[in-house]
Parts: structure tokens; C-alpha cells; sequence
């Protein structure tokens, strides 16, 4: 099937916009496939699987997100999941960070594709740009083991932001060995969801860090 089949077949039918999220993440999909044979994106280009594994694990936690004004995703890769979300929530600024500038600029022209007014992209580090800049949610799928994450976000959470991080299902014992140092920076790190992607495809969590 094609990647608008898979998505309408696999996407809630409860997720806000869920018309619009289907037909944008298809062309989203087929933008990365077009752009994989020059640029090394990613090696998930099954429709079924890229639809389960890039959007769908995405957009599930989406009620988490819902009340934040300004989100920030951190390390954006080919745009997850970032582009998703600000598609299940248009009503929200979203900022997406890429440290690798073909990256970002890719992820610049799937926005403008997409015609996404409340996108804008960062060709930056997220520890660089969160220093100078306030978000009061941050995201990220692609991440560091919770005891290093902790310092990339210390600046976000003093300023008050929460941390929302996309996990496996090891999240757990991340949290153990973060223990320490979230003691020492007076940061909580606690699962605040767990879901189960289809087609046997693993076991999801999402971690909240905050002051």
C-alpha cells in the first residue's frame, strides 16, 4: 500500500485534523524517500513500516502536548516529531533544531512544501539554542541516555519548560541511572505514558523531565 493507505488505515480515528495529518505525513514520506538517494535520512522507507515507526509513534502521544503554546524539537533528524505534531496541533509554534545543516535545510523545504505556517527550523544544536531562546515544552525522539540528556535540557527546565522525551522501552532503566544526577540537579524523570506501536513493531514510552 501506499504511504496515504497505510496512514489512513494506522492514524486514530480520534486524532485531531486526521484528514490533513494523513495526506501531509504521505507527502512528508515521499519527500524523505525522494531526498534518502542523495542524503542518507534514514533506512525505515517501508510504507507501512515508515508510516508506523515516523508518524504514527509521533502523533499517539499528541494529549501530552495539547496545552503548550510554543514546542520545541530538539535534534528534528528528518522532522520527527516535529512535522506530525504541528500538524495534529496547528494552534501551537513549533521550533525544529537540526545541528546538521542538510538536514535542516531539508526539513526547511518539507515545511514550505507543506505549507506549515506555525513551523520554523533551527540549523542548531539544541543546548546552543535553547541557552538563548525559551520554549515552555521541549521534545525530541532521537535523543541521549537520560544521564547526558539531563544536561543538554538543565537550561529549558530552569526556565521553566518541561521535557518530554520519546522512549523504548528501556526508559526505565535510563531513569535508574539518571538517578544521581537528576538528584543533583533537582530534576524529576518519570514515564508518563507507555503504548505499544502495531505489527509488532515495539513498545514506546514517554519521559517527562521537570524541575
Amino acid at each position: 500500500m501506499s504511504f496515504a493507505a497505510e496512514l489512513e488505515s494506522l492514524l486514530p480515528e480520534d486524532l485531531p485534523h486526521r484528514g490533513n495529518v494523513a495526506a501531509k505525513c504521505a507527502h512528508h514520506l515521499e519527500l524523505i524517500v525522494e531526498i534518502n538517494q542523495v542524503m542518507n535520512l534514514t533506512r525505515i522507507l517501508d510504507p507501512r513500516e515508515a508510516a508506523i515507526k515516523h508518524v504514527l509513534d509521533s502523533v499517539l502521544p499528541w494529549r501530552h502536548f495539547e496545552d503548550a503554546d510554543h514546542i520545541v524539537d530538539a535534534g528534528t533528524g528528518p522532522g520527527f516529531p516535529g512535522i506530525p505534531l504541528s500538524l495534529v496541533l496547528p494552534h501551537i509554534r513549533f521550533s525544529l533544531l537540526d545541528a546538521t545543516q542538510k538536514k535542516a535545510r531539508f526539513v526547511e523545504s518539507v515545511v514550505a512544501e507543506l505549507r506549515l505556517p506555525n513551523v520554523k527550523v533551527f540549523p542548531n544544536r539544541a543546548e546552543e539554542w535553547l541557552h538563548r531562546n525559551r520554549a515552555d515544552v521541549v521534545t525530541g525522539r532521537a535523543v541521549a541516555p537520560l544521564h547526558k540528556a539531563l544536561a543538554v535540557f538543565a537550561p529549558a527546565l530552569k526556565a521553566g519548560a518541561r521535557v518530554l522525551l520519546y522512549k523504548g522501552p528501556d526508559a526505565d532503566a535510563e531513569i535508574a541511572e539518571a538517578a544521581g544526577e537528576a538528584r543533583r540537579r533537582q530534576i524529576k524523570c518519570k514515564v508518563i505514558e507507555r503504548y505499544e506501536l502495531p505489527g509488532a513493531a515495539g513498545a514506546r514510552t514517554l519521559v517527562e523531565m521537570s524541575r
